[in-house]
């Protein structure tokens, strides 16, 4: 697993994709098949437990008026999380293989990570509080090595917030947890949004048809 400081771009665990948060983990490399029934009921207890988290931490004048709200909020958000998982995925594959940074594709995916992020922490008000805010830090300009760290960190920040107790079990009520995910949110929003502007710069420009 990394670990911020000492990371392996050969150790950052896949997430398996699944309906919530709660089943991510490393895939499994064999024995047998998942039993249906038993799949079919923890997808049920979690998307009950999806309810619960957003009615909860849903607020004014966010907060869904109906069952017709609630059930596109719930769906929203699921896609937001498991979509998330899968860039994840996609990344870790990408620096796993050693190949030279695809600065389009980083530019596309963390772009895509900061809008659904962003929308979780709306659905599920996840702001951090003004008391939990820490003094922004200047973001650096990023050479091919230091990018690599960089997207090593925001696969770890990703995996720290979906296995979050609050976030993996939605009816845990865990004030210290609570922060942290916040705060982990947050800072994924932060370094996902600065990881696009730093690759944007350094995609391939189209080169203009010539008639």
């Amino acid at each position: 697993m990394c670990l911020t400081g000492k990371y392996s771009l050969l150790a950052i665990p896949l997430l398996l994709l699944c309906s919530a948060p709660a089943l991510a983990q490393a895939v499994p490399t064999g024995g047998p098949p998942a039993d249906r029934t038993n799949t079919d009921r923890i997808r049920q207890q979690q998307m009950s437990n999806r309810e619960w988290q957003l009615r909860n931490y849903g607020t004014e004048p966010n907060a869904p008026k109906d069952r017709r709200q609630l059930d596109a909020l719930m769906a929203q958000t699921e896609e937001d999380f498991n979509r998330i998982l899968t860039l994840h995925n996609e990344i870790a594959r990408m620096l796993a293989a050693s190949k030279p940074i695809e600065y389009t594709f980083i530019s596309d995916t963390t772009a895509e990570i900061k809008k659904r992020a962003s929308r979780i922490q709306s659905s599920l008000a996840l702001h951090q509080l003004p008391s939990e805010t820490p003094v922004a830090e200047k973001p650096a300009e990023l050479d091919d090595a230091q990018m690599k760290k960089e997207l090593v960190r925001m696969c770890n920040e990703i995996r720290n917030f979906v296995t979050n107790t609050v976030i993996a079990n939605p009816n845990t009520v865990n004030a210290q947890q609570l922060t942290i995910a916040r705060r982990d949110l947050e800072s994924l929003i932060q370094l996902s949004g600065h990881l696009k502007k730093e690759a944007s710069k350094k995609r391939p420009t189209t080169a203009l048809a010539v008639n």
